[in-house]
């Protein structure tokens, strides 16, 4: 079994259960700007760029700034309520610190929000690298953020493990020839994803982990 010199992770369904919380984040929005509540599904077809980018494209540029400040206020005043790490997600984060693996974030997210996530939970400092929406030229599904990663590092491809909930990852991972373990204990797209020719999946934190130990024994 390869043992991955870095390991880089997506955020949400993936690190963070935070999903219904970016959902509820945008209907907040969309409620009091368009006066329009979106289905999930509606608000998952705006992902891509970071949110400032799709919500402007849900309402308008009008009042994107207001907006956004709506936006970040609900995002972190709510976070406590709806949104929760993945039980045994530190644990893991703990253990590859352990093993002196790189460890990347790679998200589609915005910087800000990404940073509230980080701070909520205390996690910033297991990741030896960060990469947001708002640090691409490219958003998800292209690689751009993975190629920065291996930039930053000196790292080969075949060093390397993107870890994901979506096609998007899958996508930037076969465009830039790292390995991706899908991941599907909270993927909205769990069907699309299980269809995929992934290097590995995993249905729980607690599979996951234990193919880790393995690897890492």
């Amino acid at each position: 079994m390869k043992k991955y010199t870095c390991i880089i992770f997506d955020m949400d369904g993936t690190v963070t259960q935070t999903n219904q919380l970016i959902f509820d984040s945008f209907n907040f929005v969309a409620e009091k700007y368009i006066n329009k509540r979106l289905t999930p599904k509606e608000i998952i077809n705006l992902f891509g760029p970071p949110e400032e980018e799709c919500i402007e494209t849900m309402i308008g540029s009008q009042h994107i700034e207001p907006a956004m400040k709506d936006y970040y206020h609900f995002y972190r005043t709510e976070h406590h309520r709806l949104a929760s790490m993945y039980p045994g997600m530190k644990d893991i984060l703990r253990f590859l610190r352990s093993k002196h693996v790189i460890i990347g974030l790679f998200t589609g997210k915005g910087r800000r929000t990404t940073d509230i996530t980080l701070a909520e939970f205390g996690i910033a400092q297991y990741f030896d690298i960060t990469i947001t929406g708002d640090d691409v030229d490219e958003f998800k599904p292209s690689g751009d953020g993975i190629r920065k990663i291996l930039q930053q590092f000196s790292l080969e491809p075949s060093e390397v493990l993107m870890v994901g909930d979506s096609v998007a990852d899958f996508i930037a991972s076969r465009e830039t020839g790292v390995d991706i373990a899908s991941v599907v204990w909270d993927s909205y797209g769990k069907e699309d994803v299980l269809k995929l020719t992934s290097d590995y999946h995993f249905h729980d934190v607690h599979e996951f982990y234990e193919w880790l130990k393995q690897l890492y024994s």
